[in-house]
């Protein structure tokens, strides 16, 4: 048996358990927050069994892993200048998830 830490953004939260509950795993949740940014996170709990791992991974990386997206914003201008034209497309990389695997000795509900 194997205890899948993983932890990704708040945003992907709901996609990343609904899809990992639609596949029959069991999920606790517990809200943590980013020591650099101070982003709210999420810690997913997951209790599987040894083959079923990569399974797990599998679906974190496609709901919760990196991926692009196109933010738009002004150009960066002098000071005392106002700039009219349109906003400058720019890919920024969101998403992303850590995961640690560990073994579990023993696991019962009581």
């Amino acid at each position: 048996m194997k205890m899948v830490w993983a932890i990704l953004r708040k945003e992907d939260e709901e996609t990343t358990t609904h899809a990992l509950n639609d596949s029959g795993y069991v999920v606790t949740k517990l809200a943590t927050t980013g020591a650099f940014l101070r982003k709210k996170n999420v810690t997913l709990l997951i209790g599987t069994e040894d083959e079923k791992v990569e399974k797990v991974i599998d679906i974190l990386r496609s709901h919760a892993g990196k991926r692009n997206k196109v933010v738009y914003a002004p150009p960066t201008t002098m000071p005392g200048l106002t700039y009219t034209g349109n906003m400058a497309p720019i890919n920024e990389t969101i998403g992303g998830a850590t995961v640690f695997v560990m073994d579990v000795d023993r696991y019962c509900k009581i």
